[in-house]
């Protein structure tokens, strides 16, 4: 049997018609700039953003940038751009070619990513780099003065390897033109925008620039920084996902992703300059997104945390092999009744529907969710989306049997799971204390000194760690 093809503008022609792209990428031009083009991106935001090009114009293109390995560039410019997204349905897949990314390179080449954030037709740029890609110091919240890359930066390195330091190198230059600007996090960090605007100004502040006091002026007069809620489920792509893809698109594409049919995303509405229509593509404008935010990173990526320290303890391999378990959808509803306590700001939303809905997305086989990725950089998940509810409830004199047992969960994964964490090393090191050290070690590897010096809440951990290695899951069955 020959090969397929390859995925083209040259080819988008023998595409079935429901699988081509809803605009015309030669149409399109860089207007956005996206640092991080992984899976979520492709998934979330650049199909969105066709859609809305797609009913409102605007030449609305995306260049994206590739932060670490130069994977998705080699991907992804053979194919001009393209690939599909496969929505995992229940009635069965669905296949299309996304065209709204334009260009592809990977941040190395400083000068083209320098001249694109200058540029006045660009008017967003939008981030998916995880947690540990904003460089932030776990206790303050701000810039991470000892990290490597930060202070490769500020000492003039030619191509900035971090996206703190890019902004900054590409304000600076765009100062010039004096041409308003968007920068709009979607990772799942607390308000977002106003953490990210935080960063970029210290590293202003700090960068031996003899303009940087100008420079900080323009940024808080001219650049907008927009917190948003992100939320679809994109596992990673495997090569039974290609194969699906090649046949409904009858070519090759290396660059496919696959999501969920679920997709949400909120954004404030604090734009400091034009951007696409992205609320005709369901987006949600609003003033405030805090009570969204709060929702999804403390419910959904909360409960998911949950179950991937859980589940990979079990044998379990996905999200869906966990809730088929006995205690799956028990220990996510004991869970979100516990967390739902704290959301006392969230009260104009449904959140029994909403956890509803994450235990229907949770059962969908289909998405091959795999525990392992969730689990991956948990010392940067855990604060916001336990700590941060269990402070609140505990503040509150409220008790928190669920919290204070999901952290024990995870403190038996650092000690006993493969971990793929930047503390990895610290977090192993913690096991090696006396006695409840090893609680108090993991605390503060948290950025929770306040936790760790708590005495009878670290037993509590401890006891409750014994009582997991028992067997015992009492805790969410009453």
């Amino acid at each position: 049997m020959s090969t397929p093809a390859r995925l083209s503008r040259a080819a988008l022609g023998t595409l079935p018609p429901e699988c081509r792209p809803q605009i015309d990428p030669a149409a399109l031009r860089p207007r956005i700039v996206h640092l991080g083009i992984g899976a979520f991106h492709r998934a979330h935001q650049a199909a969105l953003t066709e859609t809305a090009e797609a009913q409102h114009g605007g030449g609305w293109g995306i260049a994206g940038i590739s932060q670490r390995s130069r994977s998705v560039v080699d991907t992804l410019r053979p194919q001009d751009g393209l690939y599909s997204l496969t929505l995992r349905e229940p009635a069965g897949p669905r296949t299309r070619v996304v065209g709204s990314v334009t260009e592809v390179l990977h941040a190395a080449d400083a000068e083209r990513l320098t001249g694109l954030i200058a540029s006045p037709d660009v008017t967003v740029i939008t981030t998916t780099v995880t947690e540990k890609g904003y460089r932030r110091d776990p206790v303050s919240g701000g810039l991470a003065w000892d990290d490597p890359g930060v202070r490769s930066d500020l000492a003039g390195a030619p191509a900035p390897v971090t996206v703190i330091g890019q902004l900054a190198a590409g304000l600076r230059a765009r100062r010039h033109t004096g041409a308003p600007l968007s920068v709009a996090p979607c990772d799942n960090m607390a308000d977002n925008g106003s953490v990210v605007r935080r960063l970029v100004q210290e590293f202003v502040a700090a960068a031996p620039w003899h303009d940087r006091d100008r420079l900080l002026e323009w940024i808080d007069s001219s650049v907008g920084f927009p917190s948003t809620v992100v939320d679809r489920i994109v596992p990673a792509t495997g090569e039974a996902d290609r194969r699906t893809a090649a046949a409904a698109l009858g070519l090759r594409d290396e660059g496919a992703v696959v999501a969920e049919p679920f997709t949400q995303w909120v954004l404030q509405d604090s734009f400091a300059a034009d951007r696409p229509r992205w609320e005709s593509a369901g987006a949600q404008l609003v003033a405030d997104v805090a009570p969204y935010q709060m929702m999804k990173l403390r419910l959904l990526n909360g409960s998911h945390s949950l179950l991937a320290c859980l589940g990979l303890a079990a044998g379990c391999r996905t999200v869906a092999d966990a809730m088929d378990t006995p205690w799956g959808e028990p220990a996510v509803r004991a869970y979100a009744a516990e967390v739902a306590q704290s959301l006392a700001s969230a009260s104009d939303l449904d959140i029994p529907a909403y956890v509803d809905s994450l235990l229907s997305r949770f059962a969908n086989h289909a998405m091959d969710h795999r525990l392992a990725q969730i689990a991956t950089d948990s010392s940067l998940k855990i604060p916001e989306r336990w700590l941060a509810a269990l402070r609140d409830l505990r503040s509150a004199g409220l008790q928190t049997p669920v919290l204070t047992t999901a952290l024990a969960t995870w403190a038996r994964h650092t000690r006993d799971g493969q971990l793929d964490d930047p503390a990895a090393d610290r977090l192993r090191r913690a096991w090696q204390s006396p006695q409840d050290g090893a609680i108090r070690e993991l605390l503060r590897t948290l950025g929770a000194p306040d936790l760790a010096e708590d005495s009878a809440f670290v037993a509590e951990v401890d006891g409750r760690v014994g009582a997991l290695d028992r067997g015992s899951r009492a805790w969410f069955t009453g």
